[in-house]
């Protein structure tokens, strides 16, 4: 299946894991080539009441700062979605209840997978935090 369908799949997945307060964290991996852009980080911040994730983007080259931005879930979607195939082809959803990855194959198909989870809790990212990668 294209992986644009697929993904929409996986983010209805993402939106349910926040819904449920399961949640843990989202990491765009396996860069396509060698981007500058090494990884994309979405850890959950709750703010005001509100869901929010801080998104990370962490460099390669050690002269580029990582840039971190307070988000809401949709707002991050849209920084997402243009990195998808062009700079990543993995994009790993952890929740606590399960690990779900979506995979996109050099044929642009694309796939989920789930696994035992790795996290066992929620921990609120805060900006600046050397953890919240």
């Amino acid at each position: 299946m294209p992986y644009r369908e697929v993904f929409v799949k996986f983010w209805e997945i993402v939106k349910k894991s926040v819904d449920e307060g399961t949640f843990a964290k989202l990491t765009m991996a396996k860069t396509v080539g060698k981007p500058n852009l090494r990884n994309i980080f979405l850890r959950p911040v709750y703010s005001e009441g509100s869901f929010k994730v801080l998104l990370k983007l962490r460099y390669r080259d050690r002269d580029t700062q990582d840039k971190e931005d307070k988000l809401s879930l949709e707002e991050a979607l849209e920084v997402l979605k243009p990195h998808l195939k062009t700079s990543f082809a993995n994009v790993l959803l952890f929740t606590t209840t399960k690990d779900i990855t979506f995979k996109i194959n050099k044929k642009g198909a694309g796939s989920i997978t789930e696994y035992l989870p790795t996290f066992s809790e929620v921990t609120e990212a805060k900006p600046g935090d050397k953890y919240s990668s």
